[in-house]
């Protein structure tokens, strides 16, 4: 069912990634590639991880995650991107074996955490993560910086 994900994965969890854009109502803003997903997977430097629920051959969900560091705990951790499941394959804990496959690897690597966000108006995500014993970190703002704000200062 869970899976490490393979290369022949790339261009259904690329899919899978537009399908979480569109449900994110953020559909203008994925324009990333399955090239580019497939090297940052694969490639000679790795930068992200994933995961797969393949369900007779079908993939029907997915989760990417990557290394993250804690100064105050002196360790490291993961911090989960993407987590989702198609629609039709909803409610028969897909989610939650994919999140409890990144804890199992977290735990196994000595990792002092995993760490993810969801949307304010994401309700069912948010239940789910709070039924799982996970807590909002409310006193904590995401901050971004990208496109001619990125390029601007890396320019300076």
């Amino acid at each position: 069912m869970v899976r490490s994900a393979r290369p022949e994965d790339v261009p259904r969890i690329h899919e899978l990634i537009l399908e979480l854009a569109e449900y994110e109502r953020l559909r203008d803003r994925a324009v990333g590639t399955p090239e580019l997903l497939h090297r940052h997977l694969f490639g000679e430097h790795k930068y992200v991880e994933a995961l797969v629920v393949e369900i007779e051959g079908a993939l029907v969900g997915y989760a990417l995650f990557f290394t993250t560091y804690s100064t105050f705990l002196t360790l490291p951790g993961y911090w989960l991107e993407d987590l989702f499941v198609e629609p039709a394959s909803r409610g028969k804990g897909y989610g939650k074996a994919l999140l409890l496959e990144i804890v199992r690897l977290a735990r196994v690597n000595g990792f002092g955490r995993v760490e993810w966000s969801v949307l304010d108006w994401n309700q069912p995500s948010i239940d789910f993560y709070e039924s799982l014993g996970a807590r909002a970190l409310g006193d904590w703002t995401v901050y971004r910086l990208e496109g001619a704000a990125l390029g601007g200062l890396a320019r300076s």
